[in-house]
């Protein structure tokens, strides 16, 4: 799992410069240019993907060191 987000991170990455829709005139449901369209996209999958991230990623070790983990 940690070689397939770390995949969706460097495509991501590589995605991230939209050369492609620089001189685009497009406009998208009436009012917003491709290009924010792309990266309004590009930011909700960014965050989706660190979200998914640190909840495979990080170390339940780290939390029962440290007492926390709903735990009361």
């Amino acid at each position: 799992m940690h070689k397939g987000i770390s995949a969706a991170a460097v495509a991501l990455f590589l995605l991230h410069q939209d050369f492609w829709l620089w001189d685009s005139q497009t406009i998208v449901l009436g009012f917003l240019p491709i290009g924010l369209a792309y990266h309004l996209v590009f930011s909700l999958l960014s965050a989706a993907l660190w979200a998914t991230a640190v909840k495979v990623s990080w170390p339940a070790q780290w939390e029962a060191w440290a007492g926390v983990g709903g735990q009361d």
